[in-house]
């Protein structure tokens, strides 16, 4: 069934439905189905803290158990389910897009928890006992949202130390990979599954990796992907750095382009190219953004196998944030964080349910109208918030406040943007 394309929660309950019966066949018994069931609904439900116990008390459960087993003993695939979701975001977010890596970090007590240690993340700014995950996601004009999962195990607090590793239940067959190399798997096998995606992006951990932008060469993706000012690159058959190009670039090769959409507005950079690594099959260019305010200086490592112009490259890099932002939304609406197991099945588990409840909001946020002048479009919280009011038949009430509430923003964006275009 197609996903609904009006304000109508009864009918999205339906799509959501269907969704569920979509990925029912992943599960050998009809008790964990229903978990399943009742574990995705916890997490579109408004409740504060989305683990087990809340979420059990949320299906009317006498206790965590069915949920917790759920996570840990039932006999289910979350890589199969992985790949429902995958080929779901792609059917309701169409073609034509961006693949995006990154990782981000879970906060953790304790150290009995798959893969943690005193690790930087940058979900706290600063090194934190904390588990990491790298993670693939989708973006498109019509939304975004994340389609692999990969938990990142540390090599000397880890991988070798087996009874560890034994004791959060780490497959034996698992060895260490870096962040990437986590990220090329996932890439290859989001190619390998048909995801129309020509480009792909990320920060300065995979733009600097040789192996990950030799694999996207190998597979003619194109890529966008940051690297430090540090970072040598041939231009002109001489090995630069970064910086030191930029510093030569002259002032009628800067162009104002837009790095597409942020909370205020266009994001307005100044952006130059050069090609490099002109000796190679395909073309190559070193992409420089300087912020028009504070003249700080990003860098980025791009490939093509065709021709492409200078826009296409900005769009690609600003659409790196989307991942952000799919961070945030799961995070803060569907619970992706807010798992209290231990082991790497639990994990992979929570994790992967935590993206099909992502996806379905991705996928009804698609298929909303536009917005215009009068009312924003609907987000996914606000999704989400209208799903949960059908909970409490109190529909009418949230859809009049939703309306209030759109229309305002409407009208408080629009005063924004007139503000920012004045001279």
């Amino acid at each position: 069934m197609a996903v609904a394309a009006s304000v109508d929660p009864d009918r999205w309950i339906v799509t959501f439905n269907d969704l569920m019966k979509r990925i029912a066949h992943r599960f050998s018994r009809i008790e964990p189905r229903r978990a399943a069931n009742a574990y995705v609904r916890g997490l579109l439900s408004d409740i504060e803290r989305k683990n087990c116990w809340n979420l059990a008390e949320q299906a009317g459960l006498t206790g965590p158990q069915t949920m917790q087993r759920l996570l840990r003993t039932a006999r289910w695939d979350a890589d199969a389910v992985r790949d429902d979701v995958r080929h779901y975001v792609s059917e309701h977010l169409g073609g034509n897009g961006v693949l995006i890596v990154d990782e981000t970090g879970f906060l953790k007590k304790g150290f009995r928890s798959a893969g943690v240690q005193r690790q930087y993340t940058g979900t706290a700014g600063r090194i934190e006992n904390s588990q990491v995950g790298v993670f693939l996601a989708y973006a498109t004009p019509r939304g975004r949202a994340l389609i692999d999962r990969r938990l990142y195990l540390p090599e000397q607090s880890w991988l070798a130390d087996q009874p560890r590793c034994r004791s959060a239940g780490v497959p034996g067959e698992i060895a260490f990979a870096t962040k990437p190399a986590l990220a090329a798997h996932m890439i290859a096998a989001a190619l390998d599954a048909g995801i129309d995606a020509p480009w792909v992006t990320g920060d300065e951990v995979y733009g600097q990796d040789p192996s990950l932008r030799a694999l996207l060469e190998e597979r003619q993706s194109g890529y966008v992907l940051a690297i430090a000012g540090t970072l040598r690159v041939r231009c002109e058959g001489i090995d630069w750095e970064a910086a030191a190009i930029a510093a030569h670039v002259p002032d009628a090769h800067w162009h104002r382009y837009s790095a597409g959409h942020g909370a205020k507005g266009h994001r307005w950079y100044a952006w130059a190219w050069t090609r490099i690594d002109t000796h190679r099959p395909g073309h190559r260019w070193l992409l420089i953004r300087r912020n028009l305010t504070t003249g700080e200086l990003a860098f980025y490592r791009c490939y093509a196998p065709r021709p492409t112009p200078l826009l296409t490259l900005v769009r690609i890099a600003g659409t790196r944030w989307a991942v952000e932002e799919a961070f945030q939304t799961a995070k803060g609406q569907v619970g992706l964080d807010h798992y209290q197991v231990r082991s790497w099945e639990g994990w992979h588990r929570h994790i992967t349910l935590a993206m099909l409840a992502l996806a379905f909001l991705a996928a009804l946020a698609a298929s909303q109208p536009d917005g215009n002048e009068e009312h924003l479009p609907l987000t996914m919280p606000e999704i989400r918030r209208l799903l949960a009011a059908t909970r409490h038949h109190r529909i009418e009430e949230i859809l009049h406040w939703s309306h209030w509430r759109r229309r305002h923003q409407a009208i408080a964006r629009r005063c924004h943007y007139q503000r920012r275009s004045q001279p």
